[in-house]
């Protein structure tokens, strides 16, 4: 289901320019655990842009609080994406914690990666045009990883 841009609330333009901003964050910290920790808020913040602008509210029924099980009801087509990220949840919070040996750089680089193509994903989703990927912004760091 593609929207308008022009009919996007507020906040799921809040919410891409929040993730690209987390994005950027993963990208240039030399941090492995805050690398990982960023990139997995940058996925959580465009899935928050979707759910934006697409979720609505039943009544009568209990508000979903995980963001994962509610992007899969919501945009049956990234349940996959949707799995991926709930399932890295436990790192990021051991990451933010502070733990050293939560994430390796690999683990770390790889979801940069997978948070920068959903949030391509979920832009294109909403009818926008996507982001600069980061194999466009930092070459070296793509020719590194290849």
């Amino acid at each position: 289901m593609q929207t308008s841009p022009h009919l996007l609330p507020a906040t799921t333009h809040a919410q891409l320019a929040r993730a690209a901003e987390s994005l950027r964050e993963a990208i240039t910290s030399t941090d492995v655990p805050a690398r990982y920790a960023h990139a997995h808020v940058a996925a959580l913040r465009a899935a928050a842009a979707l759910l934006a602008a697409r979720a609505r509210p039943t009544p009568g029924s209990r508000p979903q609080r995980n963001a994962w099980v509610l992007l899969a009801r919501v945009a049956p087509e990234l349940a996959e994406w949707a799995t991926l990220f709930a399932a890295g949840a436990s790192k990021r919070a051991a990451a933010e914690a502070g733990s050293r040996r939560a994430v390796t750089e690999r683990e770390a680089d790889d979801l940069i990666r997978e948070a920068d193509r959903f949030l391509a994903v979920v832009e294109t989703s909403l009818g926008l045009a996507p982001h600069a990927r980061i194999e466009q912004q930092l070459p070296w760091r793509a020719a590194a990883g290849a």
